[in-house]
């Protein structure tokens, strides 16, 4: 194992080890001290997940890997929510935070990791035309292959709907929500063509490594990453809740946002290399496909969990819950809208990061639901604009993607000296019109 990537190694290592102590020998800290210690195992084992699911991508390539790579980075997630929903199927007083960090990691990476990326690629690409005297660029363009996860999630985020109106999660809509996802991991799969990755930071140390070595170590990396989160997951759960009540803070809140602020750190951080490095699309793509894992996987399996925890075949949600649904899937439907023509501006980046800040000023029922009218009427007018648009998306997800076509879009860029990088903003769509 080279020296750099050992040294990344031992950090992340030192980093949980207090939390592995406090586990294995049953000592017990302060609420504070244990969310302290827990989450930064949590965040530690999401950096060794990261880097050794991006470096996957060397045996797995196309959309697949990208599915696969959302998948896994939000891992550490799944297991504080499932957590808390298992949980609420034997005690009552769990139920509200049962889906509260689905809600807040949901909102988090969109309203702030798809600005964020969109701003980096399209400085990058601002400072790269400077230097060359080519026109400046005022959107990021994504690849065409990305029009099948926005399909997805399209339909994931109209079905979203029922739950507010339903006022629970049935376990059977549990069930389909999961089985959307296997169909989704399938197209990912016969979508998946012969691309070449660039990669970055500690994932380049490993895939530079001999093809032996390499699996090895990826192997090593999620197993002791899976085995951090596992041992870290209840208690960072359990002290949580217990922080809101000895700070006086509101617990809902530390639940819905610190916790996804730990488990989706390593994923903006790596998402953010990419965009700085000129491969804006990678990054976005990424981030829009964890949308569809958790909207489909990880509400799906909520009831699931709520049901092996002793609960019913539903899982009941009060009307905090409720409004909090209602204001994601509206962001939801709003961030679909914005990027169905494959293009990304910078207005409506900062846009959606402007409504995002807004959410922690509005704090009562009436406010969370103007909120949300006010994301579906731009949503509206998103979908009008690119009303063309519409139909090719929502056939994306069932439609086959002819292997010699596949190759035909013009490259994201893979290196900031390459143009396009991120596509202009005034070119032609080529990537909607064949979709």
């Amino acid at each position: 194992m080279p020296a750099a990537l050992l040294r990344r190694f031992a950090i992340c290592l030192l980093v949980a080890a207090p939390a592995v102590v406090l586990r294995i020998t049953g000592v017990e800290l302060a609420p504070v001290l244990e969310v302290l210690a827990f989450g930064a195992a949590i965040v530690a084992a999401a950096f060794l997940l990261a880097w050794a699911a991006e470096a996957a991508q060397k045996e797995i390539s196309g959309a697949l890997a990208i599915a696969l790579l959302a998948l896994i980075a939000v891992l550490p997630e799944y297991a504080v929510d499932l957590y808390y929903a298992f949980r609420s199927g034997s005690d009552p007083d769990y139920l509200h935070f049962a889906a509260a960090n689905m809600t807040g990691s949901n909102r988090l990476l969109l309203g702030f990791g798809w600005p964020l990326v969109v701003i980096i690629a399209l400085l990058v690409a601002r400072r790269f035309a400077k230097r060359t005297k080519s026109p400046i660029q005022t959107s990021l363009r994504l690849d065409s292959g990305s029009r099948m996860d926005i399909g997805f999630l399209v339909i994931l985020g109209v079905l979203a709907f029922a739950i507010p109106l339903l006022g629970t999660i049935p376990i059977w809509f549990g069930i389909g929500l999961v089985l959307i996802f296997a169909v989704y991991l399938w197209r990912a799969g016969q979508a998946a063509g012969d691309n070449e990755e660039e990669f970055v930071g500690a994932a380049a140390l490993i895939v530079a490594m001999p093809t032996k070595a390499r699996r090895i170590t990826v192997i090593t990396m999620f197993v002791v990453s899976a085995a951090i989160i596992l041992l870290s997951a209840e208690p960072f759960a359990e002290a949580l809740v217990a922080s809101g009540t000895s700070l006086g803070i509101d617990s809902y809140f530390l639940v819905q946002w610190l916790a996804p602020l730990a488990s989706e750190a390593p994923e903006f951080i790596i998402a953010a290399m990419f965009a700085l490095r000129g491969m804006g699309g990678a990054a976005i793509g990424t981030l829009i496909a964890s949308k569809v894992n958790q909207w489909s996987l990880l509400v799906g399996s909520l009831p699931i969990a709520h049901f092996a925890g002793g609960g019913g075949t539903w899982l009941p949600l009060d009307g905090r819950q409720i409004e909090e649904f209602t204001l994601t899937a509206t962001q939801t439907i709003l961030g679909v809208a914005i990027i169905l023509a494959l293009r990304f501006h910078w207005a409506p980046a900062l846009g959606l990061a402007a409504l995002f800040g807004v959410q922690f000023f509005v704090t009562d029922t009436s406010g969370r639901y103007i909120l949300s009218a006010i994301q579906a009427v731009l949503a509206i007018v998103f979908l009008v604009l690119h009303r063309g648009d519409i139909l090719p998306t929502l056939a994306a997800p069932f439609r086959r993607r002819p292997a010699e076509t596949e190759g035909t879009e013009p490259a994201e860029a893979a290196e900031p000296k390459r143009e396009p990088t991120v596509g202009l903003s005034s070119a032609p769509d080529s990537a909607g019109t064949r979709a």
